[in-house]
């Protein structure tokens, strides 16, 4: 079981057997290239209710899971941070594969991400999701791996501290169910933080973490 939630300074959601059997095992059973010595491959796959933006996977996938799972996510948006509702643009529902020796640091995920949600779906056990109350990592707490589980956080500024990474034996695969805005004022507004500090985080971040493997 996962650790005490309380202990964290915001909320997190944890929802077992979140997919439908059908939608867990086609994602399961998608042909996914893991030989490459990739540490994180990353299929992107974005949506909204216009039709799809980008897609990697089978176009009618993306399209169940858009109209099984929006209006699901939308609600678990309104618990966490009903304010940020209004600023949904689209949905990014990628397959990430972080190899078996690979770590992710500690971060609070990009401003963009209104919900942020991850559904772990194989192997059978794997390393789960931890989650900190500063980017020291106080307070460490575990959302243990368990197929189909999905756990979602409406990101803070500095404050919703995660990383996670590979269990040292097996590949790591999820879907990552994200909930997205490109209005960044709006969202910093929301979270009542410095949009200037905020933007330049964001747009040094991917050049730090290339070159350091890790974040500011």
């Amino acid at each position: 079981m996962e650790n005490n939630l309380s202990n964290l300074n915001y909320n997190v959601k944890v929802l077992d057997n979140f997919l439908s059997e059908e939608d867990f095992k086609e994602l399961c059973n998608l042909k996914i290239d893991q030989s490459s010595k990739e540490e994180f491959k990353i299929l992107h796959n974005e949506i909204n209710d216009k039709g799809i933006i980008k897609s990697s996977i089978d176009e009618n996938l993306l399209k169940r899971l858009h109209q099984n799972y929006h209006g699901r996510a939308m609600n678990i948006l309104k618990q966490l941070n009903e304010k940020k509702l209004d600023l949904y643009e689209y949905s990014d529902f990628s397959i990430i594969v972080t190899s078996k020796n690979s770590k992710f640091p500690i971060h609070d995920d990009i401003p963009n991400k209104l919900l942020s949600g991850v559904v772990y779906l194989s192997p059978q056990k794997n390393s789960g999701t931890f989650f900190y109350n500063d980017k020291k990592g106080s307070n460490k707490t575990n959302i243990n791996w368990k197929t189909n589980r999905a756990v979602f956080f409406s990101r803070k500024e500095r404050e919703t501290w995660h990383s996670y990474e590979g269990d040292g034996l097996n590949n790591r695969v999820v879907l990552v169910y994200n909930l997205v805005s490109n209005k960044i004022k709006d969202v910093f507004k929301i979270e009542n933080k410095n949009y200037f500090f905020g933007n330049l985080r964001l747009k040094c971040n991917p050049y730090i973490f290339r070159i350091f493997k890790t974040t500011i």
